[in-house]
């Protein structure tokens, strides 16, 4: 990438490569100001605080008791920071490390069984006994008489809830569900929010989740775990150095 001088205060230089970096620096909100508005604001910002810079500089500033305050505040809480990080660094999880935990925990690795269902709510029995009638004897598709009939938002898929666990549904509903079968449709179901015909488009069952799969997790939890614990290792021995009284 070619490098251009964008600006100049008293005589410094301020390149396209400075805008880049400022622009790294925002992380996540970089994409907003990645075009040409965007890298102009951040132009002005690094002028602006060259302006300040300077002022600063010749008004003694840096010479100023709050400053030098707020400057040594900085600069311990920079070192401690650093400390910290010099405490954890050497962390390493192996590949050994990883799998041993997913063989002492392979009763927890195991995805849960998930169905696909499809739902008509109404605020009546009797309603919901006529729609299954019709449904059962050709007249209508269920997919239709969800449009036709459920007061439920999904009434605009057929009445389709997507995939859900056990648990995600209110206990009626969630009983009958995982009772049933591909295909069948069950109720009326009554629940608080009034009577349900369902539909089970889909069922999987539970599995267990393969190494390669949760490795990578695996690592990222053990690395936290151990920080943890060299930390506070550290924290101890470093209370017998330098004594803590709390009052």
């Amino acid at each position: 990438m070619d490098i251009k001088i964008l600006a100049k205060v008293n005589g410094t230089p301020i390149t396209s490569q400075d805008v880049e970096n400022e622009l790294r620096m925002l992380g996540q909100r970089a994409q907003e100001f990645n075009n040409p508005q965007g890298k102009e604001m951040i132009l002005e910002q690094i002028i602006n605080r060259k302006l300040f810079l300077l002022d600063a500089v010749k008004s003694g500033y840096e010479f100023n008791p709050q400053f030098k305050a707020e400057l040594q505040k900085l600069k311990e809480d920079l070192l401690a920071n650093f400390a910290i990080t010099k405490a954890v660094e050497n962390i390493k999880v192996t590949e050994e490390d990883t799998k041993k935990f997913y063989e002492e925990n392979k009763d927890k690795m195991i995805t849960p069984e998930t169905v696909n269902a499809s739902h008509i709510l109404v605020d009546s029995e009797d309603k919901a006994n006529e729609i299954l009638t019709e449904i059962n004897g050709g007249a209508i598709t269920f997919e239709e008489a969800a449009k036709t009939n459920s007061t439920c938002p999904s009434s605009q898929n057929g009445g389709n809830l997507g995939e859900f666990t056990k648990g995600q549904m209110v206990p009626e509903f969630d009983k009958a569900v995982f009772e049933m079968k591909i295909g069948e449709i069950a109720g009326p179901v009554k629940t608080q929010f009034g009577y349900h015909l369902i539909k089970l488009n889909a069922k999987n069952e539970a599995k267990e989740i393969a190494y390669e799969e949760v490795k990578e997790s695996i690592a990222i939890q053990l690395t936290t775990e151990k920080q943890q614990a060299a930390f506070k290792s550290k924290i101890n021995q470093l209370k017998i150095l330098y004594p803590v009284d709390k009052f």
